[in-house]
């Protein structure tokens, strides 16, 4: 497969992924620039050029909202985040082929809706030893455009943001929500899968009332 095509390829399966995460990149724009501890213009827009993870751009910004000290923001995000050690577990045997130059960038660009893209469509196809080189095309066509993606919602709530102001009033923070169900759905496919769903989704419910999504 020639790269334009892989990369086309990896955009085309992001799109949708795309509009459901761009109301949350838009919400936190609004957010992080809103209230009594609010970031810079500057700041809120190097969080999403730099850290590039939602989930945990928005547990940072609400400890940083009250006041807890950088050590314990930088200690929750972290673990909020060892998923994407699991998910790079997952995708080793795919991408074990390519060196540091690629895999350093890869992983820096690694999302839930890259994972998702990716790992159901190598999973799909199994080229001939010639023809692997598609694959890191594939990932970068989806995990490129849904960064630009990111950074331009992010741009888009920061100025809606501080014109508006009450943010946490437009009631958009549910598109994540709707993201992360299209997301796990369509992989959900034996019943192993299906009892790890469902555990999963029993130990968020049962973890969810200890303060700053400690669960």
């Amino acid at each position: 497969m020639k790269p334009a095509r892989a990369f086309l390829g990896g955009a085309i399966d992001t799109l949708p992924m795309m509009a459901g995460a761009a109301p949350f990149g838009i919400i936190f724009g609004a957010l992080a620039v809103s209230g009594e501890r609010a970031l810079s213009p500057e700041a809120a827009a190097g969080m999403s050029l730099i850290v590039f993870a939602g989930s945990a751009q928005f547990v940072g910004l609400g400890m940083q909202a009250q006041g807890i000290a950088l050590p314990f923001i930088v200690f929750t995000t972290f673990v909020v985040n060892l998923r994407h050690a699991l998910y790079a577990a997952s995708l080793a045997p795919f991408l074990r082929h390519l060196g540091q130059r690629w895999l350093l960038p890869m992983g820096f660009w690694l999302t839930d809706e890259t994972y998702a893209v990716a790992i159901r469509r190598f999973q799909q196809d199994e080229p001939s030893r010639d023809d692997i080189g598609w694959r890191r095309w594939h990932y970068l066509g989806s995990a490129l455009p849904f960064y630009l993606n990111w950074q331009i919602c992010t741009v888009i709530g920061i100025f809606a943001g501080r014109q508006l102001g009450d943010a946490a009033s437009w009631g958009l923070d549910f598109a994540m929500t709707v993201t992360s169900i299209g997301i796990v759905a369509p992989l959900v496919k034996s019943r192993p899968r299906l009892a790890c769903a469902l555990v999963a989704a029993a130990a968020s419910l049962a973890t969810s009332p200890p303060p700053n999504r400690l669960g």
